[in-house]
């Protein structure tokens, strides 16, 4: 075990544990532990960031050490959002709307919020066991992608959501479609789709001076407007993935189609050649 990358595992151990017990004392008359949880989470990714990036560049990498940080991710990323997804959306539905509705929705969104930790724990083992994994549409040679989208991403939307509305818990109709939310994201996770890891990103390298301010604008932005900007984040970062995949689809479908024409033209060219003849 070396200390140093550990602490940053902890630290992200630690903040999944907070947003666990915060997702659990949460309620409509209190929720501000829902926002807390949320922000937890959102904390979690720098640290998960941070350790591997540490134990490479200090050169105290290990499998224990890897172990550990997967271990950290099912705990922070799988089991502390899909409690909060489960207690902030479905378990502080209204008592008074129908009750027959109400336990309908909560035993649905408490199975859809298993199927994001299954799904998330299901994509870090995938990703501890591939070499070089290829997505199903593939990008730009000179940029890295994820295989499916990361788990701490996948978790990030959830947090954004609830941030974004100050943790105070929805209604009847738009339960429903954190119930979408929460499954297609689950189902992003277990995709083949291709997810930018940023990888290629040198912060050694220089830049212009100009980055300066607009890394001081958002760092103002976090923190004057985080309800808005991290959810736009979080979103984008999400829909990037599905539209990339639909972009890559549109073009292997016109690929075919011009394929089918040049095909289809080779072989009246070659029934005119043979009438001719």
């Amino acid at each position: 075990m070396y200390i140093l990358p550990s602490l940053f595992t902890a630290g992200n151990i630690a903040a999944g544990y907070f947003a666990i017990t915060q997702s659990l004392q949460g309620s409509i008359l209190e929720p501000h532990h829902f926002d807390y949880a949320a922000l937890a989470i959102g904390f979690a990714i720098p640290f998960d960031a941070l350790d591997g990036r540490i134990a490479r560049m200090t050169n105290t990498t290990s499998e224990f050490g890897k172990e550990l940080d997967s271990l950290a991710d099912v705990i922070t990323f799988g089991v502390a959002p899909s409690i909060l997804a489960f207690s902030w959306g479905f378990r502080m539905l209204p008592m008074s709307m129908n009750p027959i509705l109400r336990q309908q929705l909560v035993q649905l969104g408490s199975f859809v919020c298993f199927l994001f930790l299954i799904c998330g724990a299901s994509r870090l083992a995938r990703f501890n066991i591939s070499t070089n994994p290829v997505p199903k549409n593939p990008g730009r040679p000179d940029r890295k992608y994820f295989v499916g989208m990361p788990i701490p991403a996948a978790a990030g939307v959830i947090a954004a959501v609830v941030h974004g509305f100050g943790g105070h818990p929805f209604n009847t109709w738009t339960a429903i479609l954190w119930l979408l939310l929460v499954g297609f994201t689950g189902f992003l996770m277990v995709s083949r789709w291709r997810f930018w890891s940023g990888k290629e990103i040198n912060l050694a390298s220089r830049r212009p001076f100009q980055w300066i301010v607009l890394m001081g604008l958002m760092i103002y932005l976090l923190v004057f407007r985080s309800r808005e900007v991290l959810l736009l984040i979080a979103l984008a970062y999400m829909f990037s993935g599905v539209l990339a995949r639909a972009a890559y689809s549109r073009r292997r479908h016109r690929r075919l189609e011009h394929q089918d024409v040049a095909a289809s033209t080779a072989q009246d060219a070659g029934h005119t050649t043979a009438g001719s003849s």
